[in-house]
């Protein structure tokens, strides 16, 4: 198991009731999460604790490596824990035949109002080894821009 940690966060001017609302709906969820380059596909969603989702990542332009198709990350994942307008829990599992991309990666995303707006900070626990740190906080980092464009 992996012991890796991930994070980024980002003061956005939005209520923390609306960033809170834009992880739990599933035709807001699918344009901000992708990152700068990828597109999303919800295949299935259910915003409760132990619901979850299933998303598809494709590399927009096709050039990317993906982790469960030549370009493309299914991630499978589950609602932990949602308390509303403060924190998320998602444990997240990518579809992938690499060791590399194995494991059950917890996300904790908590939001803190700020003056102007809410901080909001993403940890990412038991990372694959196949996730780079440079690649996983670009990632997370163009995921809270998007959210921040979407909501300011």
């Amino acid at each position: 198991m992996s012991t890796e940690i991930h994070s980024a966060s980002r003061i956005i001017i939005a209520t923390p009731r609306a960033i809170f609302r834009a992880h739990i709906d599933p035709e807001v969820l699918f344009k901000w999460r992708p990152p700068k380059g990828m597109q999303a596909r919800l295949h299935e969603f259910s915003a409760r604790p132990g619901g979850g989702y299933r998303m598809e990542l494709t590399y927009a332009d096709g050039g990317g490596k993906g982790k469960s198709t030549a370009n493309s990350d299914i991630v499978r994942v589950r609602f932990a824990e949602l308390i509303p307008d403060d924190k998320i829990v998602e444990e997240a599992v990518f579809e992938s035949d690499e060791p590399a991309n194995a494991g059950t990666m917890t996300i904790t995303t908590t939001l803190a109002p700020v003056t102007g707006g809410t901080k909001v900070t993403v940890t990412a626990e038991n990372v694959p080894a196949g996730i780079s740190e440079k690649d996983h906080r670009k990632g997370m980092e163009s995921s809270l821009r998007n959210l921040a464009l979407l909501l300011e």
